[in-house]
């Protein structure tokens, strides 16, 4: 058992039986009363927010996240399948574990699924992705003057905004993290 005082960003810790990210920490000494930790720490498995104060000395469960690369098969529904590189073990994650990210997931793309004693939390996916844009209105000539932007459909079915010159076809490169646009793909 840790305390308190182990608290640290990045660290995953059990609470209240669920898991937790710790994504932000200050330890704050009051002029007069007690110290505490004041946190924000994401749920792991409903990816919600969670801003919390633990009293100085509060003993809490640091959990080890285990990560192992994974490969996309498919999907059913909202049934999500991976497979294990190292063993070929296969996982059903289901969508809303997976959130946001299902909008850059792509069939055979390798991801990091993670685990908390044996038990799938969430996926990672790569930072930045190649996907092909299937549908977006074609550029009108002379048209650049602001640095114009339309939206584009990509080969997952999101819709993300891109600049004018991008046509249907390109393969374009994406930040995971926020959904823009970087640059065409090589």
């Amino acid at each position: 058992m840790a305390t308190t005082s182990d608290i640290r960003k990045g660290l995953t810790i059990e609470w209240d039986g669920k898991f937790y990210l710790v994504v932000e920490f200050q330890h704050i000494k009051p002029g007069k009363g007690q110290a505490f930790v004041k946190t924000r720490l994401k749920n792991l498995e409903t990816q919600q927010v969670l801003e919390t104060n633990f009293k100085v000395g509060t003993t809490i469960n640091i959990i080890k996240l285990e990560t192992k690369k994974c490969q996309y098969l498919y999907n059913d529904g909202d049934t999500y399948y991976f497979m294990d590189m190292g063993n070929y073990d296969q996982y059903s994650i289901s969508k809303g574990i997976i959130g946001d990210d299902i909008k850059y997931l792509k069939e055979n793309m390798e991801v990091d699924v993670g685990f908390i004693k044996g038990r799938v939390i969430g996926i990672s996916i790569p930072i930045f992705v190649e996907l092909e844009v299937v549908e977006t209105e074609p550029g009108i000539r002379g048209d650049t003057a602001q640095g114009g932007t339309k939206p584009a459909k990509i080969e997952t079915g999101a819709i993300i905004t891109v600049p004018l010159f991008v046509n249907k076809g390109d393969v374009i490169k994406i930040d995971t993290r926020t959904g823009e646009y970087l640059e065409r793909a090589k």
